[in-house]
């Protein structure tokens, strides 16, 4: 990582981290989680003992589509989830009273780990070769559905013109072996399966055209359970703060991808090069917003939400 990004990770994690307010008594949080390197810091924090310092009985469940995770938070099924930012906030606008604990990963320009996979032979190559194809999307309304049709109005084209169609991150490869779709917006360590096959290419790295810090993922729980559960709810996000101050320590990367793999299975050779998105714990007004006026761009919701209201303190 490069010593810019990681002294703005540093950034993110306030001074009152050397001194952690713990959970007053054991707490079970079921966590969901899906296969990408963004939930780096929920990983090292269990696995480096962070959330068993805070009292907090931890149990990660790994979900295979993002989209689902709000419906899981809801139903108790998970008391924590990380959702993408548009997932989120979507399910917020649908009425589910859900608010931000904590923050993951967060968009650089120097990540390449996802893009615009397009199936050999396809001739996809830029953003107006996509109209009237069919596209995989690891979740309908995710940050990956999202962030791409964004840039393919940046680009000049109408998104509505592209058939995209939802497939978990490990169906990615054999859809398009199979011709099923001509192109998947997909991420590491998938998508470096699928070019390391040659089963398809690299038609585009479209998320450099995304703005630095911006969230990728976003850790929520329902209001209610915040509420009940203040210490927990607290304890949690400090587990992640500390887990992210250990991140950025390059003496520490070896630990962090051993933690990663052993979450979302990465074989060694995939997980010695796997990008690993920069974390920031603390969710803040003005990234939601950001996340609020791209969704609005693209009529993804009826109300503007109150974003001061939707940030757990």
């Amino acid at each position: 990582m490069k010593r810019r990004t990681a002294l703005a990770a540093l950034a993110s994690v306030p001074a009152a981290l050397s001194l952690p307010a713990f959970a007053q008594s054991n707490t079970r949080i079921v966590f969901g989680y899906t296969a990408v390197t963004d939930f780096a810091s929920v990983f090292v924090a269990a696995e480096n003992g962070y959330f068993k310092k805070r009292a907090l009985d931890v149990e990660l469940k790994f979900i295979p589509i993002n989209s689902t995770i709000p419906a899981a938070v809801q139903a108790d099924s998970l008391q924590i989830g990380g959702p993408t930012p548009s997932v989120f906030l979507q399910s917020v606008d649908g009425g589910l009273d859900h608010v931000a604990v904590a923050g993951a990963g967060v968009t650089s320009k120097n990540i390449t780990a996802f893009g615009l996979i397009a199936k050999a032979g396809s001739g996809i190559r830029s953003a107006k070769d996509c109209v009237g194809k069919k596209i995989g999307v690891p979740g309908l309304g995710a940050f990956l559905h999202v962030t791409f049709r964004a840039w393919l109005k940046d680009q000049g084209v109408d998104y509505r013109k592209v058939n995209f169609v939802e497939a978990a991150f490990p169906q990615h490869g054999d859809l398009l072996r199979g011709g099923s779709v001509d192109a998947v917006v997909s991420a590491d360590p998938f998508m470096s399966r699928i070019t390391d096959t040659g089963v398809g290419y690299v038609a585009s790295y479209y998320s450099t055209f995304l703005p630095e810090g911006q969230p990728t993922i976003i850790h929520v729980a329902k209001r209610d359970w915040v509420a009940k559960n203040p210490a927990a709810a607290r304890g949690f996000r400090e587990a992640v703060q500390e887990a992210a101050a250990f991140m950025v320590q390059p003496k520490n990367d070896a630990t962090v991808r051993a933690a990663i793999g052993k979450y979302i299975k990465l074989p060694p050779e995939v997980l010695a090069k796997a990008q690993i998105s920069p974390p920031a714990p603390v969710v803040t007004e003005k990234q939601l917003t950001y996340w609020v006026n791209l969704m609005k761009d693209q009529d993804m919701l009826k109300s503007l939400p109150d974003v001061a209201r939707l940030i757990a303190k």
